[in-house]
């Protein structure tokens, strides 16, 4: 951990709306300097105003300039937007590979806009670890909207859905091959689906396999099928069972094709989880959800001070073979204990 800064000084200038100290306070996150707990704690009653949108999909498939043509969107209707860019980790550095901030150029310099590329640092689920509090300190800061690019690593990039209020999945033509392989995981997180790219070839064979697709898994497939008898088949839809149909849109994001019939229905999503309760429902399952992220945290800091303690020790005790991991690991979880209970636990010496 490194060193402490003022909490309730670094609190105000983000609430205040100030750039540099959200970038600040992104940092903190980042490097889990010591206070970062409470600053999130002391700004957590200035969230719910910023509406999450989540883009996530396959590596190429223009997530990047879909975003920014999004925020563009967002500042003509005279909002503000805070932008999320997950990227690669470096294996030397840690920190960002790509810099999508660099496929943003233009947006950089716009008033109401604060882009901010993270590293994943080797997180499964596309997201870095400190992303959804970045998310949080982009509310607490008073942007309108903040969209959460993701690094886009396949079917295990699904904690999106539990970051953002709507999660849109970009696809291009050429993915037409794998959608099978990808239905069991990414394409399950969707509140709509986007096909970028849409002047390449295949793009309507792709929007009518993503349909037929939703169609199964919505229940919608056999609404209005005759059967051999010649009578209806009266299975409900899903419009008429109360849930949401999943559109699917095709956008040219380089030429900004389609962008505005997209606003327009992530807009739809957002009015249908307001309308149904559906999104307090997952603003709840958000903090739930964080909770047991903070837990986690807060322990595997506790433990790290043990392992660095008694590192050395374990290393000679297994390079001579008089203890196995499991057993080494079991009396430094015990370790970790007695030092919760204010005790000095068993050394391995």
């Amino acid at each position: 951990m490194t060193s402490a800064f003022d909490v309730e000084a670094l609190a105000e200038r983000i609430a205040a709306g100030e750039p540099r100290a959200l970038a600040r306070g992104i940092s903190c996150l980042e490097n889990e300097v010591d206070g970062v707990e409470a600053l999130l704690d002391g700004l957590h009653h200035r969230l719910g105003g910023a509406r999450r949108i989540g883009i996530t999909g396959p590596p190429g498939a223009g997530k990047s300039t879909l975003t920014a043509e999004l925020a563009r969107g967002v500042l003509e209707d005279g909002l503000t937007v805070g932008i999320i860019a997950v990227d690669p980790t470096s294996p030397f550095t840690g920190g960002a590979l790509l810099g999508d901030r660099i496929r943003m150029s233009e947006l950089v310099t716009e008033p109401g806009v604060f882009i901010r590329s993270m590293a994943s640092r080797g997180s499964l689920g596309g997201l870095a670890t400190a992303t959804r509090e970045a998310a949080d300190l982009m509310d607490a800061a008073g942007y309108d909207r903040v969209i959460i690019e993701t690094l886009g690593v396949g079917q295990s990039e699904l904690d999106i859905a539990a970051s953002a209020d709507t999660t849109a999945v970009v696809l291009v033509p050429e993915s037409g091959d794998g959608i099978q392989a990808m239905k069991a995981g990414l394409m399950e997180v969707a509140d709509l689906f986007v096909v970028n790219k849409t002047d390449r070839p295949g793009a309507d064979r792709l929007e009518k396999e993503i349909s037929v697709m939703m169609a199964i898994r919505e229940g919608n497939l056999l609404h209005d099928i005759v059967s051999h008898h010649g009578t209806r088949v009266d299975h409900p839809t899903r419009a008429e069972t109360g849930m949401r149909e999943t559109p699917v849109l095709q956008t040219i994001a380089s030429t900004g094709v389609g962008v505005v019939e997209l606003a327009v229905a992530l807009d739809g999503h957002f009015a249908w989880l307001q309308e149904t309760g559906e999104l307090a429902a997952r603003r709840a399952h958000r903090r739930i959800k964080r909770t047991e992220d903070v837990l986690a945290r807060l322990a595997r800091r506790s433990v790290d001070t043990v392992w660095r303690e008694r590192r050395e020790v374990v290393a000679g005790m297994l390079a001579t073979n008089d203890i196995s991991p499991y057993a080494a690991a079991r009396e430094l979880y015990e370790e970790w204990v007695y030092r919760q209970k204010g005790a000095t636990g068993p050394a391995l010496e």
